[in-house]
């Protein structure tokens, strides 16, 4: 199914897939693509019960190279009182996405290839994982452009990379490789280009056919955790392990481990 032309979304075996796709712009982000990210969230959050892991990927090869600055410059050329109120509402927009994707009760993985700059860090960012082909391109670039980071990334990359870390990607918005992503916490694998697709579907499969109340919970926790002092965290995880320890779930894995066999997760 379709959200708009700049972003489409299926939903197979439980999976739902997310693409960018103005590929000709290399998924720079116009007010067409936000609009599409916010139909497709949507439409992910209203089937949630049938959805088990979300991808977020880009078409044409790349991931997302950033705002779209053509829009950006149009804005720039009308009078600040004119251009600040629409480029707060497209902000407000995206950074209403950011959020969603952070609260959906359900994994998402980011399947990074090309370029993934700007605005395409701080969406990487928000997915729980991420996985990048080995030519993939990183580069936070706002600073090239006069303006400082939005979507989160300066809270993200704090928490991924460490305070010096993050200065230097974002102060002199250097490009750097896969690899260096990967050693510096910011993406899970890299593998080769003709491996991106497999090995994100089976990060997918596998959180998909995990128990998803559980998942949800961690995740939850997870992200609660950088901001919450121990003995509030250990109460967090304590109503949240009792939950699961009553749940349908619980009693499959535990059973599974006794009869030392597989779980399988999901079945009343």
């Amino acid at each position: 199914m379709a959200s708009n032309d700049a972003v489409l979304l299926t939903i197979t075996d439980a999976i739902a897939t997310i693409t960018l796709n103005r590929p000709d712009r290399m998924n720079a982000l116009d007010q067409a693509m936000v609009s599409g990210l916010g139909a497709a969230m949507d439409k992910i959050e209203a089937k949630i019960d049938d959805i088990g892991a979300v991808i977020l990927e880009g078409s044409g090869g790349t991931f997302m190279a950033g705002g779209d600055v053509k829009f950006f410059y149009q804005i720039s050329q009308s009078p600040a009182e004119e251009a600040r109120p629409l480029i707060e509402d497209m902000i407000n927009r995206v950074h209403a996405i950011i959020s969603r994707i952070n609260a959906l009760p359900r994994p998402v993985i980011a399947k990074l290839e090309g370029a993934v700059a700007g605005f395409g860090i701080s969406l990487m960012n928000a997915c729980d994982l991420a996985v990048a082909a080995e030519e993939t391109v990183f580069t936070l670039a706002y600073i090239q452009i006069g303006t400082s980071p939005d979507g989160g990334s300066t809270h993200s990359l704090t928490r991924l990379v460490g305070m010096k870390k993050a200065k230097e990607i974002a102060l002199l918005g250097d490009r750097f490789g896969a690899d260096e992503a990967h050693d510096c916490g910011l993406i899970n694998k890299v593998v080769p280009s003709d491996q991106l697709a497999s090995a994100t579907a089976q990060y997918a499969a596998r959180l998909s056919m995990g128990p998803r109340d559980a998942i949800a919970r961690t995740k939850a926790l997870l992200n609660t955790a950088p901001q919450t002092n121990l003995a509030d965290q250990l109460a967090l995880e304590a109503r949240s392990f009792a939950d699961c320890a009553v749940s349908a779930d619980f009693r499959e894995g535990v059973s599974a481990f006794v009869e030392k066999r597989s779980p399988n997760f999901g079945k009343s």
